[in-house]
């Protein structure tokens, strides 16, 4: 009884990256292999916000060592955010992510319009074009 309570108490180290890291991995992979768009936008969705995340958690580990819940309170989050019978990472991609990115890229492609193509901001305009990439660029894989 003792081992297994041990087991039991321990799960979460064994949980975390199955949660976190392998099923999302496997099931990334599925969703680039199948036809459908929207499990694409549910693992995109899902690997900016792991990615936030974790930069995120870097940068307060002092601050959240002395959280004695934070690891399980992750691990439900990212549970729920991993899951397919909640799309939790397509739901907060739509409702708080999204309208900054398109915010941000309006203003970006407002500011492009007014300052016109050869008006001396090549390097600008091509590191944008880096980041952002037209429509159609990738398609040719």
């Amino acid at each position: 009884m003792n081992r297994f309570w041990t087991l039991l108490s321990n799960v979460h180290v064994l949980a975390g990256p199955v949660l976190m890291l392998l099923y999302p991995l496997y099931a990334s992979v599925m969703a680039i292999e199948s036809t459908t768009k929207v499990d694409d936008e549910q693992w995109l969705a899902y690997w900016i916000l792991y990615s936030f995340l974790t930069l995120t958690e870097m940068l307060l580990q002092p601050i959240l060592e002395w959280i004695p819940i934070w690891y399980t309170a992750k691990l439900v989050l990212m549970g729920w955010l991993v899951l397919p019978q909640f799309r939790g990472a397509a739901f907060v991609y739509e409702k708080f992510v999204r309208q900054h990115i398109v915010k941000y890229t309006r203003g970006v492609k407002e500011h492009e319009h007014k300052s016109g193509s050869g008006n001396g901001n090549k390097g600008k305009g091509k590191f944008v074009d880096f980041i952002i990439p037209k429509k159609g660029e990738h398609e040719a894989y």
